[in-house]
């Protein structure tokens, strides 16, 4: 396609397991109160996976919603990017498998391990693959972080959950659309904040390490919840000033869905109205990289985007990685 401009949000998918899995179940197990997880998370319930379900398939099923939403043939696809904390194997990618099952005959694939700030790193990504190859890109998010969640850790265990959320960008010659501002940024100080200890090549296997050394583990909740809000916050905010948008323009915020008192900081930093905030957390709890795209599917699903409207999506991770895109409907 000659003359591309920008690359546009056409389809939105999404999936879930099967498995819902409420606050009293992890609160018995725990010796918590009742009410404890909510009033401190904002999350009632999450979904896990349950015995037989992979990482691929999630994915499989997510790329495969937002493919029919988009309503463009498979052959259009040039790249998939799959954003995932945890890949069915350690080796091979899990990427060509997902574009092989979603018969991408045209498509490289390839995974991306960015933490809870992966979605908008491969958007930014598949954005300037389509801007210079003029071709379309399936983005997929997906994470089952129930099988890396230590039981017995409450940082971790009340707030880790299971999904895939997916967009195609296709596209554009509407120079005012698409992603007008993104910020990318790291702080590698805060490196081992959230980590998964062993299993690396650092830390290869071994018989003789203890089964949780494999489990992931949030070493200070409380500043990952500090320094969370501040990348946000400043990553947000200088994605506004490269778009030359004030913060009053978005009419949806759509943060990573790590903690209710987290976005809930970032807007009141930014000036955001807490109603253009897109809130999947309390249903679906935080899948990592995969919370972005899934409320986008949610919230499109029951209020599809208008041309005109401005998206602030923002997120920070482990590594500590942070980004932040605005998008322009």
């Amino acid at each position: 396609m000659r003359n591309v401009r920008s690359a546009r949000m056409a389809g939105f998918g999404h999936s879930v397991p099967g498995r819902c899995v409420e606050n009293a179940e992890i609160e018995q197990s725990l010796g918590l109160e009742t009410g404890w997880i909510e009033r401190r998370t904002g999350i009632r319930t999450r979904y896990w996976v349950e015995e037989g379900d992979t990482l691929s398939g999630l994915a499989t099923e997510a790329g495969a919603m937002a493919l029919d939403n988009a309503g463009i043939g498979r052959s259009e696809i040039g790249l998939t990017l799959l954003a995932t904390s945890t890949p069915d194997h350690l080796l091979p990618p899990t990427a060509p498998l997902v574009a092989h099952r979603l018969r991408l005959e045209n498509s490289g694939a390839i995974d991306l391990a960015g933490a809870c700030s992966g979605f908008l790193y491969a958007l930014t990504l598949a954005d300037a693959f389509v801007r210079t190859q003029g071709r379309a890109v399936l983005v997929i998010a997906a994470n089952i972080l129930s099988r890396r969640i230590n039981p017995a850790e409450r940082a971790s265990c009340v707030l880790f959950a299971d999904a895939a959320g997916a967009v195609v960008l296709t596209p554009s010659r509407d120079p005012a659309a698409g992603i007008l501002g993104a910020d990318l940024c790291s702080d590698g100080s805060g490196y081992d904040l959230i980590s998964i200890p062993a299993g690396g090549s650092n830390r290869p296997f071994s018989s003789s390490m203890a089964a949780d050394e494999f489990l992931m583990t949030m070493r200070d909740g409380r500043e990952v919840f500090s320094r969370a809000v501040e990348m946000m916050s400043s990553a947000s905010q200088r994605a506004l000033d490269r778009a030359a948008v004030d913060a009053g323009e978005i009419t949806r915020f759509v943060p990573h869905q790590a903690n209710v008192r987290i976005f809930q900081s970032v807007a009141a930093n930014l000036g955001i109205k807490a109603e253009r905030t897109v809130c999947s957390l309390d249903r679906f709890g935080n899948s990592s990289a995969a919370t972005i795209p899934l409320s986008l599917s949610l919230d499109a699903a029951n209020r599809p985007l208008q041309n005109g409207e401005s998206l602030l999506l923002t997120a920070a991770g482990a590594g500590l990685t942070g980004a932040a895109a605005l998008y322009r409907a």
